[in-house]
């Protein structure tokens, strides 16, 4: 083994070495702090102007929420180091699949098919 292929090897796992760090330390998230009824109501009409909230639940954990706005149930569930919001029917999200705490609405979309919700009990009571 000669001196230049020994640099050029030293160099190229240097130069790998860095990019392999540059890569974990860009991938590492921010926390995000738990999702409040003010906080999910400003979603709400950041991502549904002109939509009025007939009620709104926000999830145990704080990851999501649902909220009514007259016969379409709107959703807002954590991806990655954001929410996304979907809007679905309000009969769609009370038949949804409750079970073990976790409610799962399935979204029919692509970029977020589906949105898992903690809460105690489904449907609220009083709300059909």
């Amino acid at each position: 083994m000669d001196k230049g292929f020994a640099i050029q090897f030293a160099g190229s796992f240097a130069a790998v070495a860095l990019l392999v760090a540059l890569a974990a330390w860009a991938k590492i998230a921010k926390p995000m702090s738990p999702l409040s009824e003010a906080r999910a109501r400003a979603l709400f009409a950041d991502e549904f102007p002109g939509k009025a909230l007939d009620g709104l639940w926000v999830t145990n954990d704080g990851r999501g929420a649902l909220a009514r706005s007259g016969a379409s149930a709107l959703v807002l569930c954590e991806v990655g180091d954001g929410y996304a919001a979907r809007h679905i029917p309000w009969a769609q999200a009370v038949a949804a699949s409750f079970r073990d705490g976790v409610l799962k609405l399935d979204l029919a979309d692509v970029s977020a098919p589906r949105a898992r919700l903690a809460f105690d009990s489904w449907p609220p009571a009083g709300v059909a």
